[in-house]
C-alpha cells in the first residue's frame, strides 16, 4: 500500500489531528509512508495519533498549539521541524463549527470561528510555505466544506469562514505555482465519527434541525461520510498523481453537493 501514491520519506504536518478528519489524515498519510508531526489543542490527543502512528511502524511527534494564536502555532511548527526537518506535506485541517443564526451569533463565536478556521491557516502556511518555495517543491492541503460554496441557514460564521477557505487556497495556488508548490482544498459534506459532530448534533436538536441520520437519507449515496473518506482525497491530493491540480476545491460530499 505504501507505494501506491509514492509519499514514502516525506514529511507532513497536520493540525487539528488529535481526533475525527485530521487524525485519519495523519493515520493514512503515515500508512503511505510520511513521517508526522501531529498538532492540536489538545496535547493528549496528539500524542495518541502519534503513538498509534508509531505502534504501527511509523513516525510521527506531537505539538500542542492553538492554531489560532500565531506565537503558540511558531512554536509548536519549530518543534516539530527541528524532529522532522524539512516539511514536504501541510494540511490545515484544525477547525471549529459554530451553530446559530446571524443577527444571534455572538461576537465571541463569530472571532473564534474565524480565529481557528481562518487565521489558522494563515498562520501555519505563513510558516511552513516559504521552506517550500526555497526548495521548490511541496503541497498544502486545506480542509474547507460544502458550506464554503452555498450559505445555509444557522451557519453563517462557519459558511463565510469556510468561503474565505476556499478563497485563500485558490490566491495560493496563483501565487506559489511558480514556484513548486500546490495548494488545493477539500470541502468534505455530512461527516459523522468527528468531534465536531457529537458536538454539533445536540444543538441541532435544540434548534430543531434535522440529524444526521435524517440528512443522510437525502444524499445520493445514501449514507453519511467519515473520516477516511475526506484521507483518501487528502492522500491523492498531496500525491506526484495530483501533479497538475492545484487551486482546486474537491467535494468529497457522496453527492450531497456538486458544483
Amino acid at each position: 500500500m505504501a507505494t501506491l501514491y509514492g509519499l514514502e520519506g516525506r514529511k507532513a504536518i497536520v493540525t487539528g489531528a488529535g481526533n475525527g478528519i485530521g487524525r485519519a489524515i495523519a493515520l493514512r498519510l503515515a500508512e503511505h509512508g510520511c513521517a508526522l508531526g501531529v498538532i492540536d489543542l489538545d496535547l493528549a490527543a496528539a500524542a495518541s495519533t502519534a503513538e498509534a502512528i508509531t505502534a504501527a511502524g511509523g513516525v510521527a511527534h506531537a505539538a500542542r498549539a492553538d492554531v489560532s494564536a500565531g506565537p503558540e502555532v511558531t512554536a509548536a511548527l519549530a518543534e516539530l521541524s527541528e524532529r522532522l526537518g524539512r516539511v514536504d506535506i501541510l494540511v490545515n485541517n484544525a477547525g471549529v463549527c459554530k451553530i446559530g443564526k446571524m443577527l444571534e451569533c455572538s461576537e465571541d463565536d463569530w472571532r473564534q470561528t474565524f480565529g481557528v478556521n481562518v487565521d489558522g491557516l494563515f498562520h501555519c502556511t505563513r510558516a511552513i510555505a516559504p521552506g517550500m518555495v526555497a526548495r521548490g517543491s511541496g503541497c498544502i492541503v486545506n480542509i474547507a466544506s460544502w458550506m464554503g460554496k452555498a450559505g445555509v441557514a444557522a451557519y453563517g460564521a462557519y459558511c463565510a469562514s469556510k468561503f474565505a477557505v476556499i478563497s485563500l487556497t485558490q490566491t495560493l495556488a496563483c501565487e506559489l505555482g511558480e514556484h513548486g508548490v500546490r495548494v488545493n482544498a477539500i470541502a468534505p459534506g455530512l461527516i459523522v465519527e468527528t468531534k465536531m459532530r457529537d458536538d454539533s448534533e445536540p444543538l441541532r436538536r435544540a434548534q430543531g434541525l434535522p440529524t444526521s441520520e435524517e440528512r443522510a437519507k437525502t444524499i445520493p449515496r445514501r449514507r453519511a461520510g467519515v473520516p477516511a473518506d475526506i484521507a483518501n482525497a487528502a492522500a491523492f491530493l498531496a500525491s506526484d498523481q495530483a501533479d497538475y491540480i492545484t487551486g482546486e476545491t474537491m467535494n468529497v460530499t457522496g453527492g450531497l453537493w456538486n458544483d
